[in-house]
């Protein structure tokens, strides 16, 4: 492993909040996937099936950032452990109303009910930042780390969710991304020693995270980036299908992430200097560009091919963003300001599967991929419109977050400090994470 990432794990107690954090979020990439593929097995409508994911990715954006704000104030352990097993009832419900072929509204209930899910990388991020938030290098590596966590995840999570639904049973996969859901936050919340103290309401600035302007851009083009994620994935499916080889979209799947993984691994170990929101721009246009060579993949191996270099601008699109998120979000407020980015991913993976899975239907596999591309095209257009709102004033770069109030505001009222602090980013490179988990 290189230096960078040897370094972070000197901290006692790293090791164990980093495994918990790697089971916990299986669940994301399981759980949607497992419900398309459960739902495409047992119906044979892709329409449905779109729908409920995008059911669950929109009852996600609304409930997961009042999880982390409730965690900002009550801390980890007091929060997460009941609405995880919310979350489990409401998947064991689901799978029993699915599998029992209740009416289609019961499905859409349930599904609806699970979205209260936390955001377990938000919370092993937060422990990051605790950690070493002294050292920017270090969180910088850390939040690097935590991307290839995220696409090792995404590598494990599709192969485990699509093999168990269709060699075993079709409620397997996401019956599997539930336990390894409870099984982690349950870990991870028995760890004290590195959870975040919790701030009190009156250290909080007034309002949500989501006023400051930056994250506002941040959010909404992220909608985009999760339309690409989610109707790459119904996608994929349904042309793994109609290539006779539907357990293969899994292995597919995989070169997507995989590509990813390799390029937040290289990212983690580079120190960057200049403007984080210009890499931010080139890496939002790069996933963007990628979704072109999509549309002419005629089988699976190109396909796979196409996919893992598509994949290469992921992470440190990710990685980029999160150190924007330092940027313009009070430390009091990170962890939902870390939610609300994915929060925009679900949402957009509500759309985009839920789009994706209407043109599938009507038009075939092969139109399907254009949604993903109309997607990226949004995705750059938003992030060009919306670049200046997070450059930093020429006499404030390098100014971070902090209990006082968002960049945006301490912008407005003249009252920052230039140089980068112990929680702001300066120019000392990107430190925040990766693929939201």
């Amino acid at each position: 492993m290189p230096s960078p990432y040897r370094a972070l794990f000197d901290t006692p107690g790293t090791k164990s909040f980093t495994a918990a954090g790697f089971l916990g979020r299986m669940t994301l990439s399981m759980t949607s996937i497992g419900i398309v593929t459960m739902v495409s097995l047992l119906t044979g409508r892709y329409g449905l099936a779109g729908a409920l994911a995008a059911t669950v990715a929109l009852a996600s954006a609304v409930l997961s950032p009042q999880v982390s704000r409730m965690v900002d104030r009550h801390g980890q352990r007091r929060v997460l452990r009941p609405v995880t097993l919310i979350s489990a009832a409401a998947i064991a419900g689901l799978l029993v109303s699915a599998q029992q072929r209740w009416p289609d509204w019961t499905l859409f209930v349930f599904t609806a009910c699970a979205g209260c899910v936390p955001s377990v990388g938000s919370m092993v991020r937060a422990r990051w930042a605790a950690v070493h938030h002294s050292s920017p290098r270090l969180l910088h590596a850390a939040y690097s780390w935590e991307s290839i966590v995220d696409e090792a995840c995404f590598i494990v999570g599709p192969i485990l969710s699509i093999g168990l639904c269709t060699s075993w049973f079709p409620e397997a996969g996401p019956l599997l991304a539930t336990v390894f859901l409870v099984a982690g936050v349950f870990w991870l919340t028995a760890q004290r020693a590195t959870e975040p103290p919790p701030h009190p309401r009156e250290h909080h600035a007034k309002g949500s995270a989501l006023r400051s302007r930056g994250l506002q851009v941040l959010v909404v083009t992220f909608v985009a980036t999760g339309a690409i994620f989610g109707a790459t994935d119904v996608v994929t499916l349904a042309f793994a299908e109609e290539q006779g080889h539907q357990g293969a979209a899994s292995l597919v799947l995989a070169s997507y992430a995989l590509g990813s993984c390799a390029a937040g691994v290289v990212f983690g170990m580079i120190h960057f200097k200049g403007p984080a929101a210009r890499r931010w721009l080139v890496g939002v246009c790069a996933m963007a560009v990628s979704m072109i060579p999509l549309q002419l993949v005629g089988n699976l191996p190109l396909l796979a091919v196409a996919l893992f270099f598509a994949g290469l601008s992921i992470a440190p699109t990710m990685v980029t963003t999160m150190a924007l998120v330092e940027q313009h979000v009070p430390r009091a407020n990170l962890t939902e300001g870390m939610t609300w980015t994915s929060t925009g991913l679900a949402v957009g993976v509500a759309f985009g599967s839920s789009a994706a899975g209407w043109v599938v239907d009507a038009a075939g596999a092969g139109r399907g991929y254009l949604v993903p591309a109309v997607a990226g095209a949004i995705a750059a257009a938003v992030a060009f419109l919306g670049y200046r709102r997070l450059r930093p004033a020429p006499h404030r770069e390098g100014t971070g977050a902090d209990d006082r109030g968002t960049a945006d505001d301490r912008q407005e009222q003249d009252s920052g400090t230039g140089g980068s602090g112990p929680h702001g980013p300066g120019d000392t490179g990107d430190q925040a994470p990766a693929r939201l988990a």
